[in-house]
Formats: structure tokens, C-alpha cells, sequence
């Protein structure tokens, strides 16, 4: 069973964000102010306005307390009017002002997170989650706080009148309150339930959009539908259950509420028939029992939106209260110098010096991936990374980015271990071409631009050049300014990868890394990668990551990992030339060659 977080800190971490609008909020003040007032008053004019009309037949008197009550009751609507536009504008400012926080915490969330995230979830907490916030701060929350002035005003004027006939009315009070609180708690739960459905439905759609060519290929569409429909009928009941018990809070109140004004209509009755009380005093508290319990009813009809609302804050503050990438900086954390343009090092700037010094790392405790690795990459130099998947070598570039921390040992750029130095200039001094690139929806300028944002047309269209992009960018319908799809869709694999490599150059960090770039490609589109690669890899130090041997024969250096080892360092001729195992992958790969080509 899942239980909820304490609704008052939900509430109290809200109140936050909505005390930020204080202009709005004084609006929101003041309205309310007018409609408990009228709330207060105008029961009392209506029983003002019976007592002389039954003693001395005075209509002249009665019509002027008609004027009055009708100038109250339009002012009334108007600080109504002014209530809710207010609230609506306070909801849209808080929404907003959540979700950019929550979109900036993600963007601080250590990649470790995004491991065990659902994405789908991420982005329901993200869209739906912050909307039924947004849905729960705005009317209900300015109906609670002039429901609560009501209350108090209320029960003040009976007070003054007759302290019988309040206690009369208060009579059903401990009911109300009894009921409101038990069900608040069953709601809250159930709602926080059907949130957790919601968002593990949107990451099952999420994964399966994604994944729809081998759902395709495999033709699984039947399982998928079953496996959907599950988890659909699962958030229908949750749904159906949270809406059952919330659905209970109105039909209650409501029987309450008419108990409550029978038995203050026979006891009012009763007192006027023996003269303690007036006629109009008794019809003053008949329209006060109602008014008493309507700021209850007004509560149970926002009651779904409410508790909906607090159990999306919860799974909102839940992301929020995860510890960031950020946290883990120390106070006193080196920044790392700027990146040297390609070029050799100058005072103050970064040369691409890199050292794994004894590294150890494991995703799980106790299971290392890395086991006791040691090289060095001395600024300039190509060093090339070969071995068997799921030896370890796309984990040496996590580590390098700081995506996760060394469990044991120290990685050092430029003498500085990593762990001591900023994020931001650890990050800033690499570029990373992976196997599979990312590119966004965007033209195919700002996709390049988002190497360096400051860059210039001029300067990307160079970039672009460089890679060997320029000549496919061109034939494209408006050239640079051309749309791209999700993730690039609309392009092949090695254009994709072209640009990714522009954007890399357009960066210019000091140090490179190539992460597999040319093992999904054909040949001759492997060809014009590597060209480009050629291009970007001048000047700079260069950890090459490689499937094909044939890429990477031109290194400074080659290490051959194995389970996490480095087994074997030298030249391609060194390493032939020793007969191991770098020699019996690369004898393979030609076998497999020249059997492809005959």
C-alpha cells in the first residue's frame, strides 16, 4: 500500500509559490473581505425586513431593505468577478512557475536517476501532475479561504443574536467535520494511486512508441495491446475507486446539511411560537444554517480537485527533494581552465592531459564494471579503446563526464582530479560524439548551434564544412534553415551522425571522444565520417571508442579492455606484432571482411 506524504507540508510548500503573486493575493483579500461581509449582513436584513412588516404592515421600509439587499448581493457578484479572475491568474502564474522549477531540477538530476526513471512518469509528473496542482490552487483555494471568513463572521453574528439557536446550529457540526476528515484521508490516498497509474501508463506508451520498429519486426502488436489494456484497467479502477470514495463527501453533506436545517426550523419555529425569538430572528438563523454549511458544501464540490491536486504536489516535491548533481560539488571546487581551440596549450588554458589513475567503478555495489584501470592520454594524442561489448569502454566515458562517481581510484584532466573540479568545466572540456546521436526538433542550423549557442551563421556553416556535412545540408529543401523531426528523424544514420560531428567542431573542446560513431553506418558513409573525424580530431587529445579495428589503426595508442581489464597498450603494429588479443579480433574482422566482399 502507498501511502501518502503529510498533506500539510504539500500545502505548506505550495503556499509558498502562491504567496509569491502578494499584489493578486491583496485583490483576492479585499473581494473576499466584500463577499463574507455579505455572507455576514444579509442574513440579518432579511429578518430586519419581516419583523416591522408582521408588527406594523411597514411595505415602505421593507422596500428599502429590498433596495439595500440587492445593491449587496451586486456587489456580491462583483467581488465574486474579481475573486476569481485573481485566483485564475495566481493558478497559471504558480503552474508555471512549478513546472520551470521542476524542468530545471531535472535538467540537475545526476544521471544515475535517469537510470531507474521511467521517462513516461518523468514527463506525467511534468505535465499532468503540475496541471492538477495548478486545477487545485486556483477557485478551491479561494473558496477555503472565504469559506473560512464566512465561518467566522457567521458564527460571530449568531453568537450576538442568540446563543440558543447557535448551539442549535452548530448542533451538526462535529458530523460534518467527522465525516469531511475521514474521507479527506481515504481521497488523498486513492488519488495518489491513480497518479502513480497514470504515470506508469505514459512510460509504457513512451517506451513502446519508441520501440515500435521491433514490436513491428517481431510482430508482438497482440502482446502489446494485452499489455496495455492491463495497465489501462488498472488505472480505470484506481480512477473508479478514488472517484467512489470522493463522490461519498457531496451526497453526505448534503444529508447532513438538511438535517442540520430541519431540526434549526423546527426549533426556531418552536421559540417563535412561545415568543423567545422573533419571527424574523427565526427566519435570520434558517438562512444562517445554510450559509454556515455552505462553505462545507462548496469544499466537497472541489473535493476530486483538491486531494488530486495534493497528491500531484507530492509526486511533484518528490522530484524536487531528490538530491542534484550540483549537491554533490564542493564548496571549494577547482574550475577546470577553457578549452585551448584545438590548439596547443597556452598560459591558462586547457592542454587535454588525462589520466585514469587505479579506477574501479560499479553500477551495483560490489559488482565492478572497471576493475583497478590505468592509462594515460597525453595531450594530442589519439587513444583508441577496443574490446568485446560490455567490457567496460562506454563506461570509461561516464566516468570521464563525471555521469557517475569512481567508487575507487581518480581520473585527472590537466593534473586536476575531476571529483574536485566543477561540473560545468569538466563537461565543458569535452566533446562527445556517440554511437547514437541526438538531435532535436529544430532546423538544421540551431541543431549545429547547439554546440557553441554564441556561434555565428558563418561559423557553423565552417563547422558544418569541416564534417563533411555541407554538401547533403544544401540539397535540403531550405538548407540550414531546414525543419528536422523528433530525434532527426528525417535524416539517415550517417547524416545524423555528420552533424554531430559539426556540432562537436562548432564546440571545439580540448579534449575529444568518440563513442562507436561509425558502427551503425555503411562503408562508404563510414568513409565520410572518419574524414571528418580526421578533421576534428587535429590539434586535440582524442580517446576513440571503436567496434571496426580498420578506424582506429592510426592511433597513438590502443587499449584492449577485457572484463573490466585493460589486457593489452600499444600501436596497431605493436599489438599484430604480439600475437594476443588484439590480433585475434583484428585477423577476425578481416576473415569477415574479405568473406563480405567476396
Amino acid at each position: 500500500m502507498v501511502k501518502p506524504k503529510n498533506a500539510r507540508e504539500a500545502l505548506a510548500r505550495l503556499a509558498h509559490y502562491i504567496k509569491q503573486q502578494r499584489l493578486l493575493l491583496g485583490l483576492v483579500f479585499a473581494a473576499t473581505l466584500v463577499i463574507s461581509t455579505v455572507a455576514v449582513i444579509a442574513p440579518r436584513l432579511v429578518g430586519q425586513a419581516i419583523d416591522p412588516v408582521i408588527a406594523t404592515g411597514d411595505f415602505a421600509a421593507l422596500g428599502r431593505l429590498i433596495v439595500i439587499l440587492a445593491g449587496l448581493y451586486g456587489l456580491n457578484s462583483a467581488a465574486s468577478w474579481v475573486q476569481q479572475t485573481c485566483m485564475t491568474v495566481v493558478s497559471n502564474r504558480t503552474t508555471r512557475q512549478l513546472r520551470h522549477d521542476l524542468f530545471a531540477k531535472i535538467q540537475q538530476l545526476p544521471l544515475p536517476y535517469f537510470d531507474g526513471a521511467a521517462q513516461g512518469d518523468l514527463m506525467s509528473r511534468l505535465a499532468n501532475d503540475v496541471d492538477t496542482v495548478g486545477l487545485a490552487t486556483g477557485q478551491p483555494t479561494a473558496q477555503l479561504f472565504s469559506s473560512s471568513l464566512s465561518i467566522v463572521g457567521i458564527l460571530a453574528m449568531m453568537l450576538s443574536l442568540n446563543v440558543k439557536m447557535t448551539l442549535v446550529v452548530l448542533s451538526m457540526v462535529p458530523v460534518t467535520l467527522f465525516v469531511a476528515l475521514n474521507v479527506a484521508g481515504w481521497s488523498r490516498r486513492h488519488f495518489r494511486r491513480r497518479q502513480e497509474a497514470l504515470g506508469e501508463l505514459n512510460g509504457y506508451i513512451e517506451e513502446l512508441v519508441g520501440g515500435i520498429r521491433v514490436v513491428k519486426a517481431f510482430t508482438r502488436e497482440d502482446d502489446v495491446r494485452a499489455s496495455f489494456a492491463r495497465r489501462n484497467r488498472a488505472l480505470r479502477d484506481t480512477a473508479y475507486r478514488s472517484e467512489l470514495v470522493t463522490g461519498m463527501f457531496m451526497p453526505i453533506t448534503h444529508l447532513i446539511d438538511n438535517l442540520g436545517f430541519t431540526v434549526v426550523a423546527l426549533a426556531g419555529g418552536l421559540m417563535a411560537a412561545r415568543g423567545s425569538i422573533s419571527v424574523g430572528m427565526a427566519a435570520t438563523f434558517i438562512i444562517y444554517s445554510r450559509q454556515f454549511m455552505q462553505p462545507v458544501k462548496e469544499i466537497s464540490n472541489q473535493w476530486n480537485t483538491v486531494q488530486s491536486g495534493l497528491s500531484g504536489a507530492e509526486r511533484v516535491f518528490e522530484i524536487m527533494d531528490s538530491p542534484s548533481e550540483e549537491d554533490a560539488e564542493a564548496a571549494a571546487a577547482i574550475s577546470l581552465p577553457a578549452a585551448a581551440n584545438g590548439a596547443a596549450a597556452t598560459a591558462g588554458r586547457l592542454a587535454g592531459h588525462v589520466v585514469f589513475d587505479h579506477v574501479t567503478f560499479g553500477y551495483i555495489p560490489d559488482t565492478p564494471v572497471l576493475k583497478d584501470v590505468s592509462f594515460e592520454a597525453l595531450p594530442g594524442q589519439t587513444v583508441a579503446i577496443v574490446g568485446a561489448t560490455g567490457s567496460g569502454k562506454t563506461t570509461l566515458i561516464s566516468l570521464l563526464a563525471r555521469f557517475y562517481p569512481v567508487q575507487s581510484g581518480r581520473i585527472l584532466i590537466d593534473g586536476v582530479d575531476i571529483a574536485h573540479a566543477t561540473l560545468k568545466s569538466v563537461r565543458g572540456s569535452l566533446g562527445i560524439v556517440l554511437q547514437d546521436s541526438h538531435l532535436f526538433s529544430d532546423t538544421v542550423r540551431e541543431n549545429i548551434r547547439f554546440g557553441r549557442l554564441d556561434a555565428t551563421d558563418a561559423e557553423i556553416e565552417h563547422a558544418a564544412r569541416l564534417a563533411h556535412a555541407d554538401p547533403f545540408i544544401r540539397r535540403m529543401a531550405k538548407g540550414y534553415d531546414s525543419q528536422l523531426t523528433a530525434d532527426g528523424r528525417n535524416l539517415s544514420q550517417g547524416q545524423r551522425q555528420l552533424l554531430s560531428i559539426a556540432r562537436a567542431i562548432l564546440a571545439d573542446p580540448a579534449i575529444l571522444v568518440l563513442d562507436e560513431a561509425t558502427s551503425n553506418v555503411d562503408t562508404q558513409t563510414e568513409v565520410a565520417i572518419q574524414a571528418a573525424m580526421l578533421q576534428l580530431m587535429k590539434g586535440r587529445t582524442s580517446i576513440v571508442i571503436a567496434h571496426r579495428l580498420s578506424t582506429i589503426q592510426g592511433a597513438d595508442k590502443i587499449i584492449v579492455i577485457d572484463d573490466g581489464r585493460i589486457i593489452e597498450t600499444g600501436t596497431h603494429r605493436e599489438l599484430l606484432a604480439a600475437g594476443g588479443h588484439y590480433a585475434a579480433i583484428y585477423e577476425s574482422q578481416l576473415i569477415s571482411s574479405d568473406s563480405e566482399a567476396s
